[in-house]
C-alpha cells in the first residue's frame, strides 16, 4: 500500500495546471496571462482585465466594446432576488448575503450547457454584471432603503460607487476603485479559487461555483483579513502605540493582520500599488490618520520580522483605500469578491477544458477493528 505524505493545507502540492496567473514570491512578481500586474494597473480596465483572464487574450477594440455593452445591459437583478434579499436580517454579514444571492441567481439560470460557448459567455456576463448590484442592494436594503438602480451612463466601477450612494463619483475615485478590482481579480490557487475549481469539477452550474468561492473568501484568513486590518489600526489608535502593539503580538505569538503571505517573501506587489493609490486619494480628499499608523506598522514589522520574509500583503493597504472611497468596513470583502469573480470564472472555464473531478485521498489516523459496544454497556 502506498503511503502518502501529509501536508497540512496541501501546502506546496500542485492541485492543477493553469495558464491564468503566475506568482514569483521571492521576487514579488504577479502576472495575469503573462502581463505584469503593474502594467495592467496602469494601462488596463477591470473589464478588459476580466476578458484577458477568462478568454486568455487581450480583446481588440470591437471585442472589448461588445463585452462592456453586454455587461452594462445585464446589471439589473430580478425582483424576486431583490425581494428575497429584503428578508435577510439587517445584522447579517454582506458576504453571507452575497453567497445566498449568488446561489439564488442559479435558480433562474440552472441550465447546464457547459459545452456551449454561448452559455459560458452568458454566465460570465451575468455574474460579472450582477454581483456588484447585489452587494450594493443589500447595503442599502439593510438600512431600510430601496436599492439604487444601475446607471447606464456610468462604467463598471463608477456605477458600483454610484449604487452605494446615488451620487456620481469623482473620476479619480472611480479610476482608483477600478484599479483595486484589477489588483484583486486573480491570484493563482488560493483557497477560494481552489474551492471554485473543486465545485466546477463536479460539472455543476457556474452560479454554484461562485457561491462556493464566496463562502470560502469570507473567512478571516482569506478575504476577510482586510476588515481586520482596519479594526487593528483603530485599536492601536496612535503612531506611538504601534511598537508596543507589535511587540505584544510577537510575545503572544499572535497574528498581525495584513502581514505575511503563503507565497510572497517580499512586499506584495499589489500592496505597493495600493499604497500609492491611498496616497493619491489622501492628496485630493484629505489625509487619514490611520495611514500614519499603517506606515509605522510597516516599519516596525519589517524591523522585527523582515528577515523572516514577512511584509505587507494585499490586505494591509486596501482597507484604507476603500475607507476613503466611502465603502463601509464590512463591504471590504464583498468588494474583493466583485473583483475575484473574474478569476473564479477564468478557473471555472479552464477546469472545463480537461475536467476530472477532484478526489484527494487522506491519511487515516484513527483506530481499526474496534468492536461495537451495546448502549446498555456504555
Amino acid at each position: 500500500m502506498m503511503v502518502c505524505e501529509f501536508k497540512p493545507g496541501l501546502e506546496g502540492i500542485p492541485a492543477a495546471q493553469s495558464s491564468i496567473s503566475y506568482v514569483d514570491g521571492q521576487k514579488g512578481i504577479l502576472e495575469y496571462r503573462g502581463i505584469q500586474i503593474e502594467e495592467l494597473a496602469q494601462k488596463s480596465t477591470f473589464l478588459e482585465t476580466a476578458y484577458l483572464l477568462i478568454w486568455g487574450e487581450l480583446p481588440n477594440k470591437d471585442e472589448l466594446a461588445e463585452f462592456e455593452h453586454e455587461v452594462l445591459h445585464h446589471r439589473r437583478i430580478k425582483y424576486r432576488i431583490r425581494d428575497m434579499m429584503k428578508c435577510f436580517p439587517e445584522s447579517g454579514h454582506p458576504m453571507d448575503a452575497l453567497q445566498a444571492s449568488a446561489a439564488a441567481l442559479g435558480l433562474f439560470y440552472s441550465r447546464r450547457d457547459l459545452h456551449n460557448p454561448a452559455y459560458i459567455l452568458e454566465a460570465v456576463v451575468r455574474l460579472l454584471a450582477t454581483i456588484p448590484t447585489m452587494v450594493a442592494a443589500f447595503q442599502l436594503m439593510r438600512k431600510g432603503n430601496d436599492p439604487v438602480r444601475p446607471c447606464d451612463e456610468l462604467d463598471y466601477s463608477a456605477n458600483f460607487l454610484y449604487m452605494l450612494s446615488e451620487k456620481e463619483p469623482d473620476p479619480l475615485a472611480a479610476r482608483i476603485f477600478d484599479v483595486c478590482l484589477i489588483l484583486h481579480a486573480e491570484h493563482t490557487m488560493n483557497a477560494s479559487t481552489f474551492s471554485a475549481r473543486v465545485t466546477a469539477s463536479t460539472l455543476t452550474d457556474p452560479y454554484a461555483v461562485v457561491a462556493s468561492a464566496v463562502g470560502t473568501l469570507g473567512g478571516p484568513l482569506h478575504g476577510g483579513a482586510n476588515e481586520e486590518v482596519i479594526q487593528m489600526l483603530e485599536e492601536i489608535g496612535t503612531v506611538e502605540n504601534v511598537r508596543p502593539y507589535v511587540e505584544d503580538c510577537l510575545q503572544r505569538k499572535a497574528k498581525i493582520m495584513g502581514f505575511g503571505h503563503r507565497v510572497y517573501k517580499v512586499k506584495d506587489p499589489r500592496a505597493k500599488i495600493l499604497q500609492d493609490l491611498a496616497e493619491q486619494l489622501f492628496a485630493k480628499f484629505g489625509h487619514d490618520k490611520y495611514y500614519d499608523i499603517a506606515q509605522e506598522m510597516e516599519r516596525v514589522v519589517e524591523e522585527k520580522l523582515g528577515q523572516k520574509g514577512i511584509y505587507p500583503n494585499v490586505d494591509f493597504y486596501s482597507g484604507l483605500v476603500y475607507r476613503k472611497l466611502g465603502i463601509p468596513t464590512d463591504l471590504f470583502t464583498p468588494v474583493f469578491a466583485i473583483a475575484r469573480v473574474a478569476g473564479w470564472l477564468a478557473h471555472w472555464k479552464e477546469q472545463l477544458t480537461e475536467n476530472r473531478i477532484f478526489r484527494p485521498t487522506q491519511v487515516y489516523n484513527g483506530r481499526n477493528g474496534f468492536a461495537y459496544v451495546p448502549i446498555e454497556q456504555r
